[in-house]
């Protein structure tokens, strides 16, 4: 069901220590909420009341475009699965699985105060993920009559069949089995998506008085001053938007996250005596979003993949390597970008060279029932996505997967969207006659006989969009 919650589930804590070398040593606390889209107060939405995760971002380093590269979430998550030496405890029924998990990083940060070694905790939040299981008092912050649909709750007429997510997960939970709604294509009752919507941001509160609990805990224990403190999503969630429900495409409303780093006395001066950095915000009293501080903010585009190297850097470690092609045999590498110099500079203009790659899978090309997660035998096509500062772009291409084999010379379909007439991604523009160098360009690379990775292909793409 999307309101309720029938089983129990698990929570896991990760824990370990950092050897850092070089510079200041500095702790690192990664925080993670599962399907947050940046439905927040810091990323200018004004319905959504997230206080605590708003002073934390107005003493951060705000990425205002950044991307998770897969459409689902991947097998290993925070909270699902053993990452390193942890406390795994099964909560009853009785119990709600956040308010656990804040408890038991708070006892972990208090047994790590008078540690000599640095230490990496990351904490994953179930929420904002369905089932919308929450205490009640949070879904009264959203007066169901202050609700409204998103600005595009239709399915766009120039999407490609074989783009559309049919939401089955949705499907499947018993409230809305119970609303009939035909498939593919059959909208949600709109009392039912805005009580949708209401539920979804009810938690957002509800994660933010956890994380407000957290980092309080940070300051009561005397280690705000030397902790990095990262704060993200896996990725984000449709409500409506498109005529779609949850993950599972590579819209912007799926693929863009929240990602904000705090690092102590840089994107923030040090805490006067007795001064907290992170005071605990009551989300129930009538409170003001924190205002960033100039030179906060990166538009630039990021991608979750550059966290990697860019937090081992600010935490005094020494960043993996760029991963070498094929990287079969590498003991550790990164795809991602060290973006550890935004830190140091302000942003003085958006980059239109940096890009963010995604990929969404596919069982056929027109919408089935396994549409959403489909078993990895069952993939036909991919959707690989390119999202930089003026367009998203996408080609859906066949797949092998007995060899892992995508075709990308076998295009089955395209979008193309520019952001700055058409931000929300309603109205694909390929095929029209200005964009048709796009399959030209592919062709000429499919007919060499050699095909770049599929990045490389899609960013020559766009630069030539932009030449």
């Amino acid at each position: 069901m999307l309101l309720k919650m029938t089983l129990p589930r698990l929570f896991v804590i990760c824990i370990g220590l950092l050897e850092v070398v070089g510079r200041d040593k500095f702790n690192v606390l990664y925080i993670m909420a599962d399907d947050l889209r940046p439905s927040l107060g810091c990323y200018s939405d004004p319905l959504v009341k997230s206080p605590n995760i708003d002073q934390l971002a107005s003493k951060s380093k705000v990425f205002f475009n950044a991307y998770a590269q897969v459409c689902k979430g991947p097998d290993g998550k925070l909270h699902e699965n053993l990452l390193c030496a942890v406390n795994v405890t099964e909560m009853p029924l009785s119990t709600l699985p956040d308010i656990e998990n804040t408890e038991e990083a708070i006892r972990l940060l208090k047994s790590m105060k008078k540690s000599k070694s640095s230490f990496f905790l990351a904490v994953g939040y179930y929420k904002p993920h369905i089932p919308f299981r929450i205490p009640q008092e949070f879904v009264k912050l959203y007066p169901f009559e202050k609700m409204s649909l998103p600005p595009d709750p239709d399915v766009p007429k120039g999407l490609p069949r074989v783009a559309y997510n049919p939401w089955t997960d949705i499907r499947e939970r018993e409230d809305v089995k119970a609303q009939n709604i035909s498939f593919p294509y059959g909208p949600i009752p709109k009392d039912f998506q805005l009580q949708i919507r209401q539920y979804y941001f009810a938690s957002v509160s509800y994660v933010d008085a956890q994380v407000g609990k957290l980092l309080n805990a940070l300051d009561e224990h005397g280690l705000a001053e030397n902790t990095i403190v990262v704060f993200t999503s896996d990725h984000g969630w449709s409500l409506g938007e498109h005529g779609e429900w949850a993950k599972y495409s590579n819209f912007d409303v799926v693929t863009r996250v929240p990602l904000m780093v705090f690092v102590p006395g840089l994107t923030s001066a040090s805490q006067g005596v007795g001064e907290k950095a992170f005071p605990y915000v009551d989300v129930f009293q009538e409170q003001t979003n924190k205002c960033f501080i100039s030179g906060q903010v990166v538009k630039s585009v990021v991608e979750l993949v550059d966290l990697f190297p860019t937090i081992s850097h600010l935490a005094g470690l020494h960043a993996p390597h760029k991963c070498p092609q094929p990287a079969n045999h590498a003991h550790l590498c990164t795809e991602g970008e060290n973006r550890a110099y935004t830190f140091y500079r302000p942003e003085t203009f958006i980059s239109e060279e940096e890009m963010a790659f995604s990929q969404c899978p596919r069982p056929a090309d027109t919408p089935q029932l396994n549409s959403d997660q489909p078993h990895f035998n069952e993939v036909r096509v991919l959707g690989y996505s390119v999202r930089s500062s003026q367009y998203r772009y996408t080609l859906w291409v066949g797949f092998q997967p007995d060899s892992f084999y995508a075709n990308l010379s076998d295009v089955h379909a395209s979008e193309l969207y520019l952001l700055a007439d058409d931000p929300d991604q309603d109205h694909n523009l390929y095929g029209f006659k200005e964009y048709e160098l796009l399959s030209h360009s592919l062709g000429k690379l499919s007919g060499t006989g050699t095909m770049p990775r599929w990045t490389e292909v899609l960013r020559k793409h766009i630069i030539g969009l932009n030449l």
